[in-house]
C-alpha cells in the first residue's frame, strides 16, 4: 500500500478517535451507565474503502464503484442486535452461500 495513503488513513483514524474522546455527549452517556452500576465496554468498527480515481474522457476525475463488498470475517447476532436492525428497517436475510 502507498505510504502516503497509510499516513492519510492513520490521520483519519486519529481524527475519529479524537472526535469520540472529546464528545461530551458520549462521555455523558457512558457516565450515566456507570452511575447505574454497569461497566461500559465500547468497541466501534469502521469499514472504510478506498479506490484510486481515474481520469475520464473529459479530463475530469471519476471514482470507480466497486461491484461487490465482501465481509472480512464472521459476524454473530444476538437478540438485541436483531431488534436494533429491525428498528432501522434492516432485514437479516440469510447468506445464500
Amino acid at each position: 500500500m502507498d505510504e502516503n495513503l497509510k499516513e492519510l488513513m492513520q490521520e483519519l483514524g486519529n481524527a475519529i478517535n479524537e472526535s469520540l474522546s472529546d464528545s461530551d455527549r458520549i462521555a455523558g452517556a457512558i457516565g450515566d451507565i456507570k452511575r447505574a452500576g454497569y461497566d461500559v465496554f465500547l468497541v466501534l468498527e469502521a469499514t472504510i474503502g478506498f479506490n484510486k480515481r481515474e481520469d475520464d474522457e473529459e479530463g475530469g476525475v471519476r471514482a470507480p464503484m466497486p461491484e461487490e463488498f465482501e465481509a472480512m470475517g464472521k459476524m454473530s447476532w444476538n437478540s438485541q442486535d436483531t431488534k436494533f436492525l429491525k428498528a432501522l428497517k434492516i432485514s437479516l436475510d440469510e447468506d445464500p452461500r
